[in-house]
């Protein structure tokens, strides 16, 4: 297997760089790689990284992941680019600098349409999406999410439509779900198939390799940005670990990489939600952190002004639990306070035009 200045021969594991564009200073932009070899065959897993350049745990991860010992215990390859926001990464920022703008929903998409050329950003994501769409059978992307948040992964809704069936889609979807419940982690679905595709998260990297390569892939959220979080980077190397052994690469987790599993804090099936939402403005104390459980009509939040008088209590609307508090305290009328895990009884598998259904 070989990536840019990276080549591995059975049994090993290589290091090296992708070269992904030119810098205005005369110097490649690369991203970094490293592929671990198996000895013997199986399937080609991807893991990568820090699309977004402060969400550092899920680098870390990413890196503890690609042991020198690997190759010995495996069957098949694993890519890992443990950053795929170099620019971001140098400035401890979400996005990078080419235009400031979030590198994660850039990836190619068939349906999308633009008169103006393609960004550089848009550039980037092309070249590292044709190098996992021809060679990947798995991916996962490694993220973290709000500060204080608790760790997950997000399952993306199938689309089905112009370029696949609905009955292809019910296997890519049966595919997927084997792999995100092997993972040992909280599942949390993606947005109904009108948001999803409003938010762009079909040209996210997971969202792309999925709807767009039909490859099974998922996003691993690990908590905060910014710093590594010990516990959360153990998660996700072990959560990792599990997905290649329900790929049959290994034959079970390493020893090395051992951490328990992470429970849903509720027993229904649930999605991203971003709520409950303020219409008072103020300054906002949360009743509830991370992993909560909660019912519709439980008080959520008390928004009191500056000086200390209480101007209202938000209650949540929904049954789930809290993923993560929104970063700060200062809110504006319709602002969300928290991102959710709310009930859902919406389908897996979905027409990408919801006029289809």
């Amino acid at each position: 297997m070989d990536l840019g200045t990276a080549t591995a021969a059975p049994g090993e594991l290589a290091r090296g760089y992708l070269d992904v564009t030119d810098l205005p200073t005369g110097t490649p932009e690369r991203l970094p790689v490293i592929i671990a070899e198996g000895e013997e065959d199986g399937p080609t897993l991807w893991v990568t990284a820090a699309i977004h350049g402060d969400e550092v745990t899920g680098m870390a991860a990413a890196l503890d992941v690609m042991d020198d010992r690997l190759p010995e215990e495996l069957a098949g390859t694993v890519v890992c680019v443990p950053t795929l926001n170099p620019a971001g990464l140098r400035r401890t920022a979400r996005t990078s600098y080419y235009h400031d703008e979030d590198p994660n929903r850039h990836f190619p998409d068939a349906d999308a349409e633009s008169t103006r050329p393609p960004t550089v950003q848009e550039l980037i994501d092309e070249r590292v999406y044709d190098r996992f769409a021809d060679s990947a059978d798995a991916l996962l992307d490694l993220h973290t999410a709000t500060v204080g948040s608790m760790p997950f992964v997000i399952r993306d809704r199938v689309l089905y439509g112009d370029r696949r069936e609905e009955d292809e889609a019910e296997a890519l979807a049966d595919e997927l779900a084997a792999l995100v419940e092997a993972l040992d982690l909280p599942v949390v679905n993606e947005y109904a198939a009108e948001e999803y595709t409003e938010q762009n998260l079909q040209r996210s990297t997971a969202g792309a390799a999925l709807n767009e390569a039909g490859i099974p892939a998922c996003t691993l959220e690990l908590g905060s940005h910014s710093v590594v979080e010990e516990a959360n980077r153990a998660a996700g190397v072990a959560a990792v670990y599990r997905a290649m052994v329900e790929l049959g690469m290994l034959d079970a987790v390493p020893d090395r990489a051992a951490a328990p599993a992470i429970e849903s804090p509720v027993d229904f099936a649930v999605k991203r939600h971003l709520g409950p939402h303020t219409d008072t403005a103020g300054v906002v104390r949360h009743r509830v952190d991370a992993g909560d459980a909660f019912e519709a009509g439980d008080p959520f939040a008390d928004v009191m002004t500056p000086n200390g008088e209480h101007r209202t209590t938000v209650e949540v609307e929904h049954d789930g639990y809290v993923l993560g508090r929104w970063e700060g305290v200062a809110a504006y009328e319709n602002d969300p306070l928290a991102s959710l895990a709310v009930r859902d009884d919406g389908d897996l598998v979905v027409p990408r035009d919801p006029d289809e259904n």
